[in-house]
């Protein structure tokens, strides 16, 4: 299967070398078996038809919807376009950016910064899920999904991201959470917002949710599923 990995950020220069990129977390969670080819879509390159790759995962950015940025409109278009070629998967930016694109709407939420790990309360079991009823998994996200595209089904989420699963007809589905972090990578992207976009106590907290299990390979195992059915 070939899958395109529409790459929309990178991580802190600080983390890369010991991290990797988005892509490279994205290659971790979903593994072998599939033809993995990058679009970097900040440098305006996306896929000239939707049908070179089966499928696209859209990566997190620290760009929100709303930034007057000259590449999310061209990403909007494309994934309005790909809906009816290939599947699509949003990951965190992806998730609202495929939310806006479908017709839904994103803001910067007043309840402030999501970090740490979250637990989601499972609300519609699909086919490519198993018998979960919560998934925990590292979480990074200002920005929240505020209303509904109109096909869009909730399939999860929490009081503080009610719209934290979603899922468009057979072949599109996203989360806000983050599968493809590694707890160290999360705790490290904590360390270094310490101060700056989080206080010092938000940051402990935080830090300290993420000494619990996670379900990440849980999740990348549905994705997977997901993937090999669309």
């Amino acid at each position: 299967m070939k899958i395109g990995i529409l790459e929309t950020g990178r991580p802190p220069e600080p983390l890369q070398a010991a991290f990797g990129d988005y892509p490279a977390m994205f290659r971790s969670l979903l593994g072998p078996g599939f033809d993995y080819v990058t679009y970097p879509v900040e440098q305006m390159i996306l896929p000239a038809d939707p049908a070179e790759r089966d499928a696209y995962v859209v990566t997190g950015s620290p760009a929100g919807v709303y930034d007057d940025l000259p590449w999310i409109d061209p990403l909007k278009r494309f994934l309005v376009e790909a809906r009816d070629k290939a599947a699509l998967v949003g990951i965190c930016f992806g998730h609202q950016v495929m939310a806006e694109a479908f017709g839904g709407r994103v803001v910067k939420s007043e309840k402030g910064w999501g970090v740490g790990q979250h637990t989601y309360v499972i609300a519609r079991r699909e086919p490519w899920m198993d018998d979960a009823a919560t998934i925990s998994i590292p979480v990074s996200h200002q920005d929240q999904v505020v209303a509904l595209a109109p096909d869009a089904r909730v399939l999860g989420g929490n009081d503080f991201s009610p719209y934290g699963m979603l899922a468009y007809g057979d072949r599109a589905i996203s989360l806000q959470c983050h599968p493809e972090f590694d707890p160290a990578y999360a705790e490290a992207l904590l360390r270094i917002r310490r101060g700056t976009r989080l206080t010092e106590e938000e940051a402990d907290a935080a830090i300290a949710s993420l000494q619990a299990p996670n379900d990440d390979a849980r999740v990348g195992a549905w994705i997977r599923r997901f993937l090999e059915a669309a």
